[in-house]
């Protein structure tokens, strides 16, 4: 599903410099409201569910630059943080601006959605404690009589 296909959408622009000549060029990127943001990760990770990854970062962001952070601070003004939540598959890019106060419920449909997909992940192999703790004492107990033998010759 496209940002255009009736998703609520904002359009942010950002100026950076390429590597390659030394171009400045506009990158588009599209701040999705959190539901839609959490729909689009789901169908995202079905896409992935045979092959490759889906990556997902986090980030407290002011969005605001910094010279307007500037003169918040040295005005007086509070500076509102958000989070700012980005995924990627490779293919395409989404990302949503969570606020302090949605940040609770946001989590929380996150983490359901995070539970469902990571089905393909492997046990971990441990070592049960007693087991091992068991394990170390016997080998203790059979170095303890070697040297207990050489002090009764």
């Amino acid at each position: 599903m496209r940002p255009e296909e009736g998703l609520r959408y904002s359009k942010i622009s950002i100026l950076k410099q390429s590597r390659a000549g030394g171009k400045f060029q506009f990158f588009v990127m599209v701040l999705l409201q959190p539901d839609p943001f959490l729909n689009e990760l789901t169908s995202m990770y079905e896409r992935t569910m045979e092959k490759g990854s889906v990556w997902v970062t986090l980030k407290r962001s002011s969005m605001k630059s910094k010279v307007k952070r500037n003169k918040m601070t040295t005005a007086g003004d509070a500076i509102e943080y958000r989070c700012l939540v980005r995924a990627t598959d490779g293919k395409k890019t989404i990302s949503t601006s969570v606020s302090a106060k949605d940040h609770q419920r946001f989590q929380a449909s996150y983490a359901t959605i995070l539970k469902a997909h990571m089905h393909a992940l492997k046990k971990r192999e441990r070592k049960d404690r007693k087991k091992a703790t068991e394990g170390d004492k016997k080998k203790e107990s059979m170095k303890k009589p070697s040297s207990s033998t050489k002090a009764s010759l």
